[in-house]
């Protein structure tokens, strides 16, 4: 797809098959070029954001989908108010991959704000990798590495932008703030 306005079109939800979205995605650009539908098919997306976790006691990275099972498409659907686009229209229902439209018959575009505000929102998530897990204040953890190892804790205060927590450790009698990473703990 070439680079279009971003005037161009209307943002819309679309409905993939499970675990299916990125090649859903890839399939609608190939189809656009091959079959010239740049005049109504302007931007297919699919929202995510990177997280890290650890795995057999080593931190990985890996893309999480905002929304799964769906991807967002800009496209002019409607020729008219009111009347939809049978090319458009079909040319989304007819690749593999997609199940349709959300709303059905006559769906309804979202807010371009909604879409940059989405998009925004993972595109920092390339430059700084957020922990897969959240914790809640108050809960029990266990230390599964570091100075203060098989320690149980409860999580004082979580920070999710540095990827720590800072808990209050119960040691020789007397409880003891500690700061450590996600990766860190587990959950008791």
């Amino acid at each position: 797809m070439a680079e279009h306005d971003q005037t161009q079109g209307q943002w819309f939800v679309v409905q993939a098959l499970s675990g299916q979205e990125l090649k859903a995605a890839d399939s609608l650009r190939r189809r656009c070029k091959q079959e010239g539908a740049e005049d109504f098919l302007f931007q297919v997306e699919v929202p995510m954001e990177k997280v890290s976790e650890v795995r057999h006691g080593k931190k990985t990275t890996q893309n999480r989908k905002f929304f799964p099972g769906y991807i967002l498409v800009r496209l002019g659907l409607y020729e008219a108010p009111g009347k939809i686009d049978p090319r458009a229209w079909y040319f989304i229902k007819e690749t593999q991959g997609l199940i349709g439209f959300i709303g059905g018959e006559r769906p309804v575009p979202i807010d371009h704000s909604e879409v940059d505000a989405i998009l925004n929102q993972a595109r920092p998530g390339e430059e700084v990798a957020k922990p897969k897990i959240d914790f809640i204040i108050g809960e029990t953890v266990t230390i599964k590495d570091g100075a203060f190892e098989n320690f149980e804790g409860s999580v004082e205060a979580v920070e999710p932008t540095r990827g720590k927590l800072r808990l209050s450790v119960t040691i020789f009698g007397r409880s003891t703030p500690v700061e450590v990473e996600y990766w860190q703990v587990e959950r008791g």
